[in-house]
């Protein structure tokens, strides 16, 4: 793992972890540009995703076009990708990190592969686990903040 990787990995973590504290206090915390990380390293991790649940690897590569927290647009991946994952990062990176459903994002797929991986995908190391159940917690507002309203199950 290179030193660029191995850094945004424990990012990842890190922020992943601070969510679990987020989501059990019950509070809100204000999505910053440090998302991108967590978005690259949970886009670059599809073959991972794949195998790491012993499906093939999809040929054609996924891409992310993704509404950064100041309201920018975030382009991820190989340009000409034609499966494409939109809409916010925070919820992407809630996705990959597995702390939240994708029923409970607002993600969009265009594809079969950007469709399929939505529903495995996973950032970090490790065997796949169950991921989250849909809570149907409430989306995060229109400013960006994230709202927790329940403890993950």
């Amino acid at each position: 793992m290179s030193v660029a990787s191995l850094v945004s990995a424990r990012l990842m973590e890190t922020w992943a972890h601070g969510q679990d504290i987020v989501d059990a206090l019950g509070v809100a915390r204000v999505p910053t540009a440090r998302l991108r990380h967590v978005c690259h390293l949970g886009l670059r991790a599809v073959p991972f995703s794949y195998t790491n649940r012993r499906l093939p690897v999809p040929d054609a590569p996924v891409r992310a076009e993704l509404v950064a927290p100041d309201g920018s647009t975030w382009r991820l991946g190989d340009p000409g990708a034609t499966d494409v994952v939109s809409g916010p990062a925070l919820h992407l990176a809630l996705l990959v990190t597995q702390r939240r459903h994708r029923d409970d994002t607002t993600l969009r797929a265009e594809g079969p592969v950007a469709d399929g991986w939505l529903s495995i995908a996973q950032a970090f190391a490790g065997p796949p686990g169950p991921g989250r159940a849909p809570t149907r917690r409430p989306h995060p507002d229109e400013e960006g903040t994230e709202t927790c309203d329940s403890p993950p199950s």
